[in-house]
């Protein structure tokens, strides 16, 4: 009999445990990395309750015969889940098979980068039809949309707020709930990001907040903060032990003044830390107030070296340790630039709920480094809004991975 109620136990454990992780949770939208998130803690929680249930109830002696029990079904679970996934992915792309088809509404200058993924990514799963730019009567396209969409049986429609009123929106609501059809909505341009919504209640009584951060939770921020203190220690004393005599002697024979630069800058909940580096230029009175620049004067030899393959950057390290600092966050600017852009950027405040990082999202999709434009400042802002509501310790790798590789193979804005 305790074979019967063990195995009744951990297949009820199975379902309560990937309901609650989301472990069959997997679109087509759905990233990879999330899948791997999803199986990593599958395998952790199952793992800690059969441990448990064996423990308690029937004194299991063997603790590795469990793990490789536990390790071979999860693996080969998650073998088939990734396969059925990367399948889906490439039929859609010989075949054409497996897709929904979506018509899109609203102006070409708030659809065009919706267009253009549509078009671009086939793996995805979605077949543009036709787009209605609403450029002739609002009301008679909306009507023509909408007869369109019943006569071609499109699946989605994606309509852009700047274009439409409530009214058009109610429109809309209706005409898809009255004919199972997804409606789905492109934020209004002036918005920096889709918002995140959280729906949480107060009795009976529904509240929606604006933005949810994952690091909020407290089990997130230990995470987190486990893996920045692991991963600091081992750069300090793996890599920067050695490094920092040896860089001593370069930048200190080339110019004079400290081998370490340091500036103020805002952090967590705009609170202002010193923020470390290796020196890489001459000393100069403007170092807190003007932006590095392409050929620019100041940098020394040793520091164009330095800065092309971002190793002035790793002091940041101790910053890490410290707590000031995660390994990966919205990069922190000057505190004269931050002012600035807080007053031009909409939304730019967002990105210090939580910590900077020495490396974030927006420098590995290319926007770091100098800031050229108001273009490059506004999707930095973008990918760190979408970093802090997104947030996972997968994501957090994945974006160390690639900015060493960024920083291996070389990067034009890294002077």
């Amino acid at each position: 009999m305790n074979g019967f109620y063990y195995h009744f136990f951990i297949s009820f454990s199975w379902v309560v445990i990937s309901w609650n992780v989301g472990f069959y949770e997997v679109y087509r939208f759905t990233k990879a990395s999330e899948i791997l998130e999803k199986i990593v803690k599958q395998y952790v929680v199952f793992t800690v309750v059969n441990f448990a249930y064996i423990g308690y109830f029937l004194k299991f002696s063997e603790p590795s015969l469990m793990l490789k029990f536990v390790s071979i079904a999860l693996g080969l679970i998650a073998f088939e889940k990734l396969f059925v996934y990367y399948f889906l992915r490439r039929f859609r792309v010989v075949y054409g098979g497996n897709y929904r088809k979506v018509v899109i509404v609203g102006e070409e200058k708030h659809t065009s980068e919706l267009v253009h993924f549509f078009n671009d990514n086939p793996n995805y799963g979605y077949k543009l039809i036709k787009v209605f730019d609403l450029k002739t009567s609002k009301k008679l396209e909306i009507k023509e949309c909408q007869d369109f969409v019943l006569e071609n049986k499109i699946d989605e429609i994606y309509c852009a707020l700047s274009d439409l009123t409530n009214i058009d929106v109610n429109n809309f609501i209706d005409f898809t709930d009255n004919n199972l059809i997804t409606l789905k909505f492109l934020p209004d341009e002036k918005e920096v990001t889709a918002r995140n919504l959280k729906l949480d209640y107060y009795g009976y009584i529904p509240i929606v907040s604006l933005r949810n951060i994952p690091l909020d939770i407290t089990a997130n921020k230990v995470i987190k903060r486990t893996f920045d203190i692991l991963f600091s220690v081992i750069i300090i004393v793996v890599v920067l032990s050695w490094l920092i005599p040896i860089l001593a002697l370069f930048i200190k024979s080339e110019s004079k003044g400290p081998i370490f630069f340091k500036q103020k800058r805002n952090g967590l909940n705009y609170h202002k830390f010193d923020c470390f580096k290796f020196r890489s230029m001459t000393l100069n009175e403007i170092a807190d107030i003007e932006q590095v620049s392409k050929n620019d004067p100041r940098i020394t030899k040793i520091g164009r070296f330095i800065r092309k393959t971002s190793i002035d950057e790793l002091p940041q390290f101790f910053n890490v340790f410290l707590g000031d600092m995660s390994v990966v966050g919205p990069r922190p600017h000057m505190v004269s630039h931050t002012e600035m852009y807080a007053k031009k950027v909409d939304k730019f405040m967002v990105r210090h709920f939580i910590k900077p990082g020495i490396t974030g999202l927006a420098q590995t999709n290319g926007f770091r480094g100098e800031v050229e434009s108001e273009k490059d400042i506004i999707n930095r802002v973008k990918y760190d809004i979408f970093y802090l509501e997104n947030w996972s310790l997968l994501l957090d790798i994945k974006i160390v991975f690639l900015t060493v590789l960024n920083a291996v193979k070389g990067e034009d804005k890294a002077y």
